[in-house]
């Protein structure tokens, strides 16, 4: 299975539609348009996941497709990388 990653998606692709337009390229396992937590809007990318050879053929037809008005782009998913816990603090005050 891989993981394709489809961006600049117009701003009203649902993950039906998503996975309806994979479709046309072999057996979708997931589609999944990425959303913000607070807004419940899409962020204009999302995710596919399909069986390899079903996967290439379809990064190979929808590289640059015109979807709406907008060209999409479209590759392989790289692996998600831990990210540090914590975050966006100043570091230890008691330094001083």
């Amino acid at each position: 299975m891989k993981s394709i990653f489809v961006g600049n998606l117009p701003w009203t692709i649902k993950n039906e539609d998503l996975e309806q337009k994979f479709t046309e390229f072999g057996n979708v396992i997931s589609a999944r348009v990425m959303t913000d937590r607070e807004t419940g809007r899409s962020k204009g990318f999302g995710f596919v996941d399909m069986e390899d050879a079903d996967a290439e053929k379809a990064i190979a037809a929808m590289s640059g497709y015109k979807w709406g008005d907008r060209e999409i782009t479209c590759n392989e998913a790289k692996p998600r990388t831990e990210r540090p816990a914590g975050g966006g603090g100043f570091g230890r005050r008691d330094r001083y």
